[in-house]
């Protein structure tokens, strides 16, 4: 299994034959040079969308349309795009499981926000949430845009995910320290992926908080485009 932090909030997971793009921010992203931006997609099978906001979704419809793959994400929203956009999508919703080519991804609660921004003024595309992803033996927890939330106990304690991609760049989601007790209290993680950071000043700018709280798991900052294997 590859993990490929595409910079902020997005990733590319390679894994059993499938590529998948989660949240995948190519126009504007600071972090994610324009040069990279082919091969960050190239070969992709599935878009996993987390929730709607601009640095998570600009890109999911063009790529969906210029690489003809599908959607998978929150089911009100996918049942839009599919009859609106003309694309193929996998709508499901929270506490569901879908079977991708035999990766399985569970849908999961976050508690964030979830909108965009339209002629008519700010519209809600469904609801935040987060994915559990099955593959190769290992069962992967993208948390998505969160903060700390009591749901963690029974998704740490039923899902047993061994590698947590946490947000935990701070304003917007939970910050590193934050991330660092939600995954002490309620996770048995090897493995430790922080994003949704480093992008803006405004985010934290090292991990170091998180790898401090810690010990005894393998932290890893990210590197935009440098595969994380595992």
């Amino acid at each position: 299994m590859n993990i490929i932090w595409l910079g902020h909030g997005s990733f590319r997971i390679e894994t059993e034959g499938q590529v998948f793009l989660i949240d995948p921010w190519l126009t504007g992203n600071p972090s994610l040079p324009e040069a990279q931006h082919d091969d960050a997609v190239e070969g992709a099978t599935h878009i996993l969308l987390t929730h709607t906001h601009f640095d998570h979704v600009v890109d999911v419809l063009p790529l969906a349309k210029h690489l003809g793959i599908p959607v998978v994400g929150q089911y009100d929203l996918m049942g839009y795009w599919a009859e609106a956009e003309n694309i193929e999508t996998v709508g499901f919703n929270k506490g569901g499981t879908v079977n991708l080519n035999g990766i399985k991804v569970t849908m999961v609660p976050a508690s964030h926000s979830s909108t965009f921004s339209t002629p008519e003024g700010l519209r809600t595309g469904g609801s935040e949430v987060g994915f559990i992803i099955a593959a190769e033996g290992r069962t992967v927890y993208v948390s998505g845009d969160t903060d700390i939330m009591a749901d963690m106990d029974w998704m740490g304690d039923y899902y047993q995910p061994d590698i947590g991609i946490l947000s935990a760049g701070g304003h917007f989601t939970m910050d590193m320290k934050g991330a660092a007790y939600a995954a002490k209290r309620f996770f048995k993680f090897k493995t430790v992926i922080p994003c949704h950071y480093k992008t803006f000043p405004i985010l934290e700018q090292t991990a170091q908080d998180l790898i401090d709280g810690l010990p005894g798991v393998d932290v890893i900052e990210p590197e935009v485009m440098q595969a994380i294997r595992l």
